[in-house]
């Protein structure tokens, strides 16, 4: 019976466990390198006014997306950069985008904060000064009031 279990543990320790974590999953080797639009569309120079081809390699901040992420050779990756500088000086590609304030979380609550004039009234207080009065009230006390 020891040796069925052998024959059916993949490639390994004696204990049948595998030397690596991707063999595990049948999966051996290297990742296959994603293929870049330029390569599929045979595309040999990207010139800056082809603004719908640059905008392929941008993300929606307006910023060039990295080459493991597009695909794109080292060189390719250049033209592309060089390209899109270009179109950005010319104005015909934004250096970012307009309206992101849809994306943005609203700010989360902060809790009970005390509001600047309590903080300066506590602080005050802790020091033994006396809190400055405010106009309004300082002007009401030194008028006289009539009570006849």
């Amino acid at each position: 019976m020891s040796e069925e279990l052998k024959k059916s543990a993949p490639e390994g320790d004696d204990r049948g466990f595998p030397r690596d974590k991707d063999a595990a999953d049948g999966r051996k080797g290297k990742r296959r390198r994603k293929v870049s639009y330029l390569t599929l569309n045979k595309i040999e120079k990207v010139d800056y006014k082809d603004v719908n081809v640059l905008r392929r390699f941008t993300n929606e901040r307006g910023k060039i997306t990295a080459a493991r992420q597009n695909g794109n050779t080292a060189k390719q990756q250049r033209m592309i950069a060089e390209a899109i500088d270009r179109a950005r000086e010319l104005a015909l590609m934004p250096f970012v985008a307009k309206d992101m304030t849809d994306r943005r979380e609203p700010r989360r609550d902060r809790g009970d904060r005390y509001e600047r004039h309590d903080r300066d009234r506590d602080r005050d207080r802790d020091r033994g000064e006396r809190p400055a009065e405010k106009p309004a009230a300082a002007a009401e006390a030194a008028a006289p009031t009539e009570n006849a």
